[in-house]
């Protein structure tokens, strides 16, 4: 397969929480600014330490895991509800996310989520979507009043990451 030859760019872009309940509960997120960011990533998920013998490079080994960093922001349009998915209730695990499942399992001490990155790539001719699908992610929000009113999400991902 080659590679795409249409650059792709933050209107094609999508992001898609889900917990793990039997059916899980999912919220795409609306009105985003487009500016989803991870950063940390690398070959094997560690970090590495550079060995010296008498102050001179020996080696390089991988060392402990690393957690990938996440962060976007959306347009606020609402704060809490018991029945619609929201964004502010994702991150308390209130609301209508009272319920919720974490990614670690039904006794886990912190809440965790399944994060999907999907940008657009069928209507641009190529043979799918790519997507970069973040698994175990703890979030905080963070609200500022504003022109308009926004939320700043940032997470760590602690569990695997697939891209496709």
């Amino acid at each position: 397969m080659a590679q795409s030859t249409v650059i792709k760019n933050f209107r094609d872009g999508t992001l898609l929480f889900a917990d793990n309940t039997g059916t899980p509960l999912t919220m795409p997120i609306q009105y985003e600014a487009g500016d989803f960011s991870i950063d940390n990533l690398n070959e094997g998920l560690v970090e590495t330490t550079a060995y010296l013998d008498r102050g001179e490079f020996a080696t390089l080994r991988k060392t402990n895991r690393v957690f990938p960093a996440f962060s976007f922001t959306a347009h606020m349009t609402d704060l809490s509800d018991a029945t619609d998915r929201l964004l502010y209730d994702l991150a308390r695990k209130t609301g209508a996310w009272a319920s919720a499942v974490s990614t670690l399992g039904a006794n886990a001490d912190a809440m965790t989520y399944k994060l999907t990155f999907t940008a657009e790539g069928t209507n641009f001719g190529d043979p799918a979507d790519h997507t970069m699908v973040l698994n175990d992610c703890r979030i905080t929000l963070s609200f500022s009043e504003g022109d308009p009113n926004s939320f700043s999400v940032a997470g760590i991902v602690y569990g695997a990451i697939t891209a496709t």
